[in-house]
């Protein structure tokens, strides 16, 4: 039997980004911090995020049909406690991309369909075909063992 405090702490071991999920269904706009995030075929442009089922973005994605991955930048930690629900007093611009809200400011951003919708446990597998994409230089903010990191270096 898997204790899933160890399995949260072993997993935390593998140092990912931080990205924002962001979709809009009617006026509502909502956002969530995701470090579960990956690029799935080349052909077709596909990604994967990971949503909590008890999470209201989970909700909105599946009735929108299309969202936005915002992968954050090293000076948006207080962006991604915001959408994970830190707020902080630092307001975040959204910026429409191709009609979805994404983070302005952030290193890359994709704006994807919802090609497929697959329950896994707690989670729903959104994956997701790219429709478009943007990205700048910079260095991404990091996440491991529970807290934020940031690069020291590239090579």
């Amino acid at each position: 039997m898997i204790d899933p405090r160890e399995f949260r702490m072993t997993l935390g071991r593998f140092a990912t980004g931080v990205t924002v999920v962001t979709a809009r269904l009617g006026e509502d706009v909502h956002g969530i911090t995701v470090n579960a995030f990956m690029s799935v075929s080349l052909e077709p442009p596909l990604v994967l995020v990971s949503i909590d089922r008890q999470a209201k973005a989970n909700r909105l994605l599946r009735a929108s049909g299309r969202y936005g991955v915002s992968v954050l930048a090293e000076d948006q930690e207080p962006h991604s406690d915001h959408f994970a629900g830190r707020p902080s007093a630092l307001s975040v611009a959204l910026q429409e991309v191709a009609g979805v809200p994404t983070v302005r400011g952030a290193l890359a951003q994709l704006v994807c369909r919802t090609e497929q919708i697959v329950e896994a446990g707690d989670h729903t597998l959104f994956v997701g075909l790219v429709e478009h994409l943007s990205y700048r230089e910079g260095k991404p903010l990091l996440y491991f063992a529970g807290r934020y990191a940031h690069l020291a270096e590239t090579r």
